[in-house]
């Protein structure tokens, strides 16, 4: 093996490596999901919760038949099981082919990537497999910050987009200000 086919083979090693997180968090996302399912009544019924933290952290059963913070329940349930499963496929095909043609991501980028792309598609089985809306079951006591008691139920993959979305756009920024700096 040349030098320069050792180095591409290497280069596509760490590009694909950080997708077995999207794997991680969608295998973690679907079996809490499951586990909530199973152990617990929607809180719509019952009200059940498990407490983590006392009233701060709390496991409970809900649906987000929605987006983000249930933007779009009102619509619908057709156009919302079309709209809300087509949308983020085209949005995280596009990253996808963004990510593997052009590869300008830094390693901690490309795992913020992958973390992005498993949450997403653990939403989106979500969309397709289960009726009533993606389940939601993190429950976090807000404190009164923006008007809000408590913060919007989410789940595993919520966390992971959220998450992955922060580490991406931060790393963006860092290489940004270093290229600034070195311009200067």
């Amino acid at each position: 093996m040349t030098v320069s086919a050792y180095r591409l083979s290497r280069l596509r090693e760490s590009r694909y490596l950080p997708f077995v997180l999207s794997v991680l968090v969608i295998v973690l996302d679907q079996v809490t999901k499951a586990l909530v399912v199973q152990h617990l009544d929607p809180v719509a019924i019952s009200g059940d919760h498990i407490e983590v933290f006392g009233e701060y952290v709390r496991i409970i059963h809900t649906r987000n038949p929605g987006i983000a913070f249930s933007i779009g329940s009102e619509l619908p349930n057709q156009i919302r099981r079309v709209a809300f499963t087509a949308i983020p496929v085209l949005v995280l095909t596009g990253l996808l082919v963004y990510y593997f043609r052009y590869d300008p991501f830094r390693p901690a980028q490309r795992w913020a990537v992958a973390a992005i792309v498993g949450g997403g598609l653990g939403n989106i089985i979500d969309r397709v497999v289960r009726t009533g809306g993606v389940v939601d079951f993190i429950d976090v006591e807000f404190f009164g910050i923006l008007g809000l008691e408590r913060w919007p139920t989410f789940n595993v993959a919520d966390a992971a987009v959220v998450v992955g979305g922060i580490v991406l756009i931060v790393g963006i920024l860092v290489e940004e200000v270093r290229a600034h700096g070195q311009e200067s």
